[in-house]
């Protein structure tokens, strides 16, 4: 008997989400094109009503930028057919962008932009920055993911990035004052709703300008050299969010293999992969960590393509302190909301971040060098705005606990990761 009643109510579920859909609404849209919204989604007027279908719609909604939420209902017609209504809570998505950061050596640079990330109520993205790190800088972004059609958009890129770069040699440490000009072409196609690559090529000029400190007659002290760089990234992603919480797993690929006409800097292949995982805890907790692997051609050069840096995966540890030709690199934190009402929420974080690098022309035994090991705990705030794109502004203080460690803070808008 309880076989048949399972039997049964499968069949009344069946046939209830098998309804033609005659109608599709779309409210609470103010600045995002309707037609947009119907253009990425699943379902339409043609298509039976399913469950799973009307899930991924909302979840590829809630994804965009200008979306901060998204529902559905699903309301009887007369006929016998079925209306669905999709509704959104747009973001605001005209959005500055900053990043500070400072050390105990009293190191000072700041990154500030300006983004707009619903372009023609299109989620079109578009903007620019500058960059003050001793040297100006400055870039101009445009994506587009949805250009062509609801799987295939494009990207282009250019910038001219400036900075003050350590080199380090065996008899020490070079300042160099480093220039990068680069212009980017990018197409974008998504196979599915969790699946998606990019693939493109990058024209770029580096410039090496000597000004202080350790020399070697191996090193130039000025170096200008063309290069070409062929660029995949391929992404997994089955994240879902609700306002500031996520959950869920990513993985993004990303490989590159950069030509060069100099046998200072000679070509490579460089390929890293972050594998990301968000857990809710309760109803005011979030964990979250990400694991970097990275590999590149194992040139005894000082220009090595792996960083250690505040910005990029060591907080507190200071700019651009060390070089590698591989890497691993955990970061691990806890986000608890600590107050939240209307729009706002402050969110306490406690992070451990740490990592190791082979050290060019070195091997994998690199890795357990002491000299190589970085550890730093630490902990932060943040101040999220919950109807306003990527509003979270950050603030977080690492203390290194690993040889030769500091200690500093990072500041900047948007999630460490």
């Amino acid at each position: 008997m309880k076989n048949v009643l399972h039997i049964l109510l499968f069949i009344i579920t069946s046939s209830a989400w098998s309804q033609q859909i005659s109608e599709i609404v779309i409210q609470g849209n103010k600045k995002t094109k309707a037609s947009f919204i119907r253009k990425i989604t699943q379902v339409n007027e043609a298509t039976k009503l399913d469950s799973l279908q009307l899930e991924q719609d909302i979840s590829r909604l809630k994804r965009l930028p200008a979306i901060a939420h998204a529902y559905f209902q699903v309301q009887a017609k007369e006929d016998g057919s079925v209306k669905v209504v999709y509704g959104v809570e747009e973001n605001f998505t005209i959005i500055p962008s900053a990043n500070i950061y400072t050390t105990d050596d009293d190191e000072f640079a700041y990154r500030l932009g300006l983004y707009e990330f619903n372009g023609l109520g299109r989620n079109i993205i578009f903007g620019g920055y500058y960059q003050r790190d001793i040297y100006n800088s400055y870039g101009v972004n445009f994506r587009a993911p949805y250009l062509i059609n609801k799987k295939t958009g494009l990207a282009l890129n250019y910038q001219n990035l400036t900075t003050s770069e350590p080199v380090f040699l065996e008899s020490g440490t070079a300042d160099y004052k480093y220039n990068n000009e680069s212009y980017e072409l990018l197409s974008l196609y998504q196979f599915n709703f969790t699946n998606r690559v990019e693939a493109g090529i990058n024209y770029f000029t580096e410039n090496y300008e000597y000004k202080s400190g350790a020399t070697s007659a191996d090193v130039p002290q000025n170096l200008e050299v063309k290069k070409l760089l062929y660029k995949l990234i391929y992404e997994y992603n089955n994240v879902s969010s609700f306002y500031h919480y996520v959950a869920g797993f990513k993985s993004i690929l990303n490989f590159q293999y950069v030509t060069s006409r100099d046998d200072t800097l000679p070509e490579f292949l460089i390929g890293f992969n972050d594998f990301v995982y968000y857990k809710r805890v309760g109803k005011k907790g979030n964990w979250a960590s990400r694991l970097r692997l990275g590999i590149a051609t194992n040139n005894d050069s000082p220009f090595a393509p792996f960083a250690v840096d505040n910005n990029l995966n060591i907080r507190g540890v200071g700019n651009t302190i060390d070089r590698g030709t591989a890497a691993i690199v955990l970061n691990t934190e806890y986000r608890h909301t600590l107050f939240e009402k209307g729009w706002f929420v402050l969110q306490g974080n406690a992070f451990v971040d740490g990592g190791s690098w082979r050290n060019p022309g070195g091997d994998f035994g690199d890795f357990s060098d002491n000299q190589n090991l970085r550890v730093y705990p630490g902990a932060g705030l943040r101040f999220i705005h919950k109807k306003i794109f990527n509003t979270i502004f950050r603030v977080d203080y690492g203390i290194g606990v690993t040889q030769n460690a500091t200690q500093g803070f990072v500041i900047g808008i948007g999630q460490y990761f």
